[in-house]
């Protein structure tokens, strides 16, 4: 068994693109038409990122500060230092892993959580 994709919703396809494209630098992937707005981005192998355009049910929740708490999707990256400097000149808020790994929690523009954790390949 192994991961296919994992989806999140948004409310704004200009500004998700701008933050999973220009902040986080994934790459768009072919997407057919669902009926419904969205995008797919590649995450390496045959895994996506799906990205939908539609109701959110959780809106309301109450989610919790620091995004190691919360659901989320880690991202591997190779230099985290490079990505704090990127969320710093965007004025992306984040936070360090509290475990004392390499990796970083922010948020894209409809609260999702992103990690994005050093790994060396």
């Amino acid at each position: 068994m192994h991961l296919l994709h994992v989806s999140m919703i948004i409310s704004d396809l200009t500004k998700s693109a701008d933050f999973y494209e220009n902040i986080l630098g994934l790459e768009p992937d072919l997407r057919p038409d669902l009926g419904f707005t969205g995008l797919f981005y590649k995450l390496g192998g045959n895994q996506q990122l799906h990205l939908m355009c539609v109701h959110n049910p959780y809106q309301d929740c109450q989610a919790p500060k620091h995004g190691g708490r919360d659901r989320h999707i880690a991202l591997a990256v190779g230099d985290l230092q490079q990505s704090c400097e990127k969320m710093d000149q965007s004025a992306i808020p984040y936070t360090l892993s509290r475990s004392g790994r390499r990796a970083l929690f922010c948020h894209d523009p409809d609260g999702n959580v992103v990690e994005l954790c050093e790994v060396n390949s």
